[in-house]
């Protein structure tokens, strides 16, 4: 049984006329006559007496027009119900880097007010360019290159890649470690590690090859293990907790800059995003 058999039947017992019920819900008046066969099959009885003077119900008639009306005041409450709804807006899907610290992140998300859901998601710098220009993705938070300058962009952070030791470490206090001084050092490989290449090549090319302990692409977890003492590991300042001190290397000398990216047809400034403000008051 359909709302269209409804609307039908109520309509020839409201008109007392199929010409003029049919005029009614918009249809021939042999549709609506067809309509009605079908719903007196479906339910297995007569539902309307025809003489020439008049239309009148039979029992099975009577009985269904109760239901049919609660049903369609139903109908008609659902929808002027949803259409004085204020319309939901689409979530900002935002893209970050995997190496982004949890702590600083988890403050910038805290500092957001704008009006639409945030959906976060994680990708490589490649990935997240690439989400950005297809459409998959509203903003990202990345590595900026020097070719940003020319799309809507807002430089966030910049930052040194650092040797990461726990507190206890007899290196832990000193101003600038060589890498001569870690080469008998266990290390802790972080697969998310935007210059792990760069990182592996500078090492070799000084004669360090150290064992690993771990190799992970979780950053929180190959943190942890530089706390409890089991390696030590290159990685961006902003990573540092407590219980780990960041000392530089000697000629290691890599930086990045964290920024945030917009699809190139964005209008207005970047630094006038939301997010630009959040991430903003989550650095401070």
């Amino acid at each position: 049984m359909k709302r269209a058999h409804l609307r039908q039947f109520l309509a020839v017992v409201d008109t007392g006329n199929f010409t003029r019920a049919a005029e009614r819900v918009g249809v021939a008046q042999p549709s609506l006559s067809a309509g009605i066969a079908e719903l007196e099959r479906l339910v297995g009885a007569k539902l309307f007496l025809r003489d020439r003077r008049r239309i009148r119900l039979t029992d099975a008639g009577n009985r269904l027009l109760a239901h049919a009306r609660a049903i369609e005041r139903e109908f008609r409450e659902a929808e002027a119900s949803l259409a004085a709804s204020a319309p939901v807006a689409s979530p900002l899907v935002v893209g970050v880097l995997p190496s982004l610290a949890t702590d600083m992140l988890s403050r910038c998300m805290s500092a957001w007010s704008g009006e639409r859901a945030l959906v976060l998601t994680e990708g490589t710098d490649a990935e997240l360019r690439k989400r950005l220009s297809d459409g998959q993705l509203d903003a990202a938070v990345t590595l900026l290159r020097l070719e940003d300058g020319e799309r809507p962009s807002l430089d966030l952070f910049e930052e040194a890649y650092v040797l990461m030791l726990p507190q206890s470490h007899p290196l832990a206090g000193s101003e600038i470690v060589d890498a001569a001084q870690v080469a008998g050092e266990t290390m802790i490989a972080r697969r998310s590690c935007e210059i792990l290449a760069d990182t592996s090549r500078w090492f070799t090319q000084r004669g360090v090859r150290p064992p690993f302990f771990m190799r992970s692409a979780n950053d929180d977890r190959c943190m942890e293990m530089v706390r409890i003492g089991m390696g030590v590991t290159t990685a961006p300042a902003s990573l540092a907790r407590a219980g780990i001190n960041a000392v530089p290397l000697a000629g290691y000398d890599f930086r990045r800059r964290i920024g945030l990216l917009l699809p190139r047809g964005h209008a207005g400034e970047a630094g006038d995003h939301p997010l630009a403000l959040a991430f903003q008051q989550g650095r401070t």
